[in-house]
């Protein structure tokens, strides 16, 4: 089953995130797999938001493959980011302590 709101897409089945198509407003009515959600934050362009409750600890899907784990409880519906989200991805490059 996929999202009702056109402004959301799900890229593989297995995923657990659907990304926003386009900016959506906090408070945006949308419809995920027959659930009415009220949106609590804005969602930016290619930004998560949960398609199904999420446990902390459990592995977050994007592209049908890992992308990290949920740090805290996701609900379905809310926005996914570095704020419940703890990547997988290991960051190539570094600024803390950097000079100018």
């Amino acid at each position: 089953m996929t999202p009702s709101n056109p402004h959301l897409l799900l890229l593989d089945e297995t995923d657990n995130v659907l990304l926003a198509t386009r900016a959506i407003a906090a408070g945006t009515p949308v419809t995920i797999e027959g659930h009415p959600i009220i949106l609590g934050t804005e969602l930016a362009l290619g930004h998560k938001v949960a398609r199904r409750p999420i446990a902390a600890g459990e592995a977050v899907l994007k592209y049908g493959v890992t992308i990290g784990v949920a740090s805290e409880p996701i609900d379905r519906g809310e926005h996914v980011h570095i704020h419940n989200l703890a990547s997988d991805y290991t960051a190539s490059i570094s600024l803390q302590g950097a000079t100018t």
